[in-house]
């Protein structure tokens, strides 16, 4: 043992005990520590001295290193003082030397430090993910009861067992991008550096990891514990959300219905082909033909495989890097790299002659064909919507073309495409105001009468003047205006020929109705509201329909016409020639009128050798059998007068009798045909004078 001497001016309780536990030697410190001279405590024992040792860890200490003579180390807690010291025991020759440092603030801020950390802890055990503790180094120094009791889950995603001490940043490297590491690491870097109360005390970032059963995803979360460097992380399994959100993002990009690239993406995709290095992108729109009759007679069902079947067939005709997209509908793109125009013409081909082969739906052959527009981008076309547009107006003019068609783009289709534009929003912003009615007379070639006149519907177009109905009437069917026009000449006509009958002129007025009236349903209602409001006979209108129209839908056809014949609305069909409606579908029809066309009037006229008239006569006879009558349409010479009226037919209109003509010249031009008398040239006089 050190000389006492040496020891007296020690800071620390510095004391010797001889074998039988007497105080021997002293220092001040201890005289304080106890609270008594060292007259008082030397020879005394220290049970006697400090009676708060008997029984405690202190005694049985000093007990054991004057049995085995083993110096100890350890903590007691001085009773009398409520303080904690650190205590050093050996033995020497005579008894024991005992040293009693003050640890009291060390202790306390430790046990406080502990119960901070337990409570962390608990903390972190009621936290739902793997959650841990890092220290300033980036270290582990606590994990959560989650990350504990899903060790293998932790493992089967890549990463290693993590133990209290481990590398954090080394545990979870496996598995990890590059980039999400770096990521990781320094976001940790910066919130372990950031300063006290500074605005940077949190940090999170998603990342992927990779793992022998595929990808997950996870969202980790940092943050500082106060004021130290401590870090907690916390990582959320987000996989199922993210795979939500791709499979929302590839719903918003891609058609339900095919799974092919929606109108959306495709223009993603126009775009970026424009945007490359090589500008030679085609775009082929593809409008399938008559569709609408698969869907109507055979069900959406149907319709719906058909169209999955379309998709997956052009898919399997283009090259590789292509893509093929549904704009929706029957309408499909298709996006053709590096194509120049002869390639893209011949891609047009070869996907046409793949429509060659049926298709087969719900046991059913079904034949389909497509109008297809090209359209290659031009020097300068950046934009995906641009070349959409012209592909679109070469897809128009395929279809008006006759269907099953290739058409390739034009300029001057792009200001047809602008007309039609604009066509429609005319006709959306309230047109109905510019629209204006003539009337070509009908007359009887017996008695030279006028029985009738054909209402056709004019545009008294502000920029272009009057227009024909074919330079809009397409558009109207389009965009869903033609009802509405339908609807309105229906009752301007209606009141015009109940006009006329009450100056005396009963003139039976015929109105063309198109297909979409009958599939809208709305035919007979909106007949009889029309002659209501205009109090005209039911017995005075006629309703003209072509046989195509009729074909697209005979039985919707037929009912609604049955009804409306059954009040006494007259029914013609016009155009008879030009469609492919069979015998079978007119006698089922309740018509009474054939108009026959004038494409048929000009074929018999080069077939009857002489001018016999004999096939229109067929015609004529034919309907009259059926107790049908007959007007002939486009009577533009004498000699197509002078047929019509051998071959029977029972009236007759066109140029040479009269042309279409504004309301307030039909009666000047009825009263001069009616002085004329029924002979053929006094009709052709007639019609001159008109």
């Amino acid at each position: 043992m050190a000389p006492p001497d040496l020891l007296a001016s020690v800071p620390d309780a510095v004391c010797h005990l001889d074998r039988n536990w007497r105080f021997t030697w002293v220092n001040a410190a201890t005289e304080r520590l106890l609270q008594r001279p060292a007259a008082r405590l030397l020879g005394r024992t220290v049970q006697r001295c400090i009676p708060d040792v008997a029984g405690t860890a202190f005694e049985a200490s000093l007990r054991q290193v004057l049995d085995d003579g083993e110096p100890r180390v350890f903590e007691y807690l001085h009773a009398p003082a409520d303080r904690w010291f650190e205590v050093r025991v050996s033995a020497d020759a005579t008894g024991l030397v005992v040293f009693l440092r003050d640890v009291d603030t060390r202790h306390r801020e430790q046990a406080a430090t502990v119960h901070e950390l337990q409570q962390l802890a608990a903390v972190l055990d009621a936290l739902p993910s793997p959650t841990i503790l890092l220290d300033g180094s980036g270290r582990i120094r606590s994990v959560n009861r989650c990350w504990t009791d899903n060790a293998e889950h932790v493992r089967a995603l890549g990463w290693q067992a993590a133990d209290v001490g481990d590398d954090y940043l080394a545990r979870i490297a496996q598995g990890l991008a590059p980039d999400d590491l770096a990521r990781i690491a320094g976001g940790l870097a910066e919130l372990r550096a950031a300063p006290a109360g500074g605005p940077t005390r949190t940090f999170a970032c998603d990342y992927s990891h990779q793992f022998a059963g595929g990808t997950s995803w996870w969202r980790l979360q940092a943050a500082r514990v106060d004021d130290t460097k401590d870090v907690v992380v916390s990582h959320t399994d987000i996989t199922e959300r993210v795979r939500h959100q791709e499979r929302l993002a590839w719903q918003a990009s891609h058609d339900d219905l095919t799974g092919l690239p929606n109108r959306a993406r495709l223009l993603e995709l126009i775009e970026e082909a424009l945007g490359g290095d090589d500008s030679r992108t085609a775009l082929l729109f593809l409008d399938l033909d008559g569709f609408k009759t698969v869907n109507d007679s055979l069900g959406h069902e149907v319709g719906d495989e058909l169209l999955r079947q379309v998709g997956a067939r052009l898919a399997g005709q283009v090259r590789p890097g292509d893509a093929v997209g549904r704009l929706g509908g029957d309408q499909f793109v298709v996006l053709a790299r590096s194509c120049d125009t002869a390639e893209a013409a011949s891609l047009a081909f070869r996907l046409q002659r793949s429509f060659a082969r049926p298709f087969t739906a719900a046991g059913l052959s079904v034949p389909v064909s497509a109008s297809i527009g090209v359209a290659v981008a031009q020097a300068g076309v950046r934009h995906a919507h641009q070349l959409l547009s012209d592909a679109d107006a070469a897809g128009y003019a395929a279809k008006a073309a006759g269907r099953d068609r290739v058409h390739l783009f034009s300029p001057g289709l792009r200001d047809a495409a602008r007309w039609r534009m604009d066509v429609a929003n005319r006709l959306r912003d309230g047109a109905l105001d510019e629209l204006v009615v003539h009337y070509q007379p009908v007359v009887r070639l017996d008695t030279g009468e006028v029985e009738g006149v054909e209402a056709l519907l004019r545009w008294q177009h502000p920029e272009r003047g009057l227009l024909g109905p074919d330079a809009f009437l397409s558009v109207a069917e389009e965009t869903g205006q033609l009802i509405p026009i339908t609807r309105w000449l229906l009752h301007e006509t209606t009141r015009q020929a109940a006009e006329w009958a009450r100056q005396g002129l009963a003139l039976r007025m015929a109105v063309n109705i198109s297909a979409r009236h009958f599939s809208a349903e709305t035919l007979v209602r909106d007949v009889r509201s029309a002659l209501r409001d205009s109090g005209l006979a039911p017995e005075q209108l006629m309703l003209e329909l072509t046989e195509t129209c009729v074909a697209e839908d005979p039985t919707r056809a037929e009912d609604q016409l049955a009804v409306l014949r059954g009040f006494g609305v007259r029914v013609a069909i016009d155009d008879f020639g030009t469609g492919w409606s069979s015998l079978a579908q007119l006698m089922a029809l309740p018509i009474g009128t054939l108009k026959i066309d004038r494409s048929l009037i000009a074929a018999a006229e080069r077939l009857a050798a002489g001018g016999t008239g004999a096939v229109l006569g067929a015609i004529v006879e034919l309907a009259h059998t059926l107790g049908i009558k007959s007007v002939a349409e486009g009577v533009e010479t004498a000699e197509h007068l002078r047929m019509v009226r051998e071959a029977g037919c029972d009236s007759a209109q066109g140029y040479l009798l009269a042309r279409p003509m504004a309301a307030v010249d039909v009666e000047r031009w009825a009263h001069r045909v009616e002085d004329g008398g029924g002979d053929s040239c006094a009709l052709a006089l007639a019609g001159r004078l008109g």
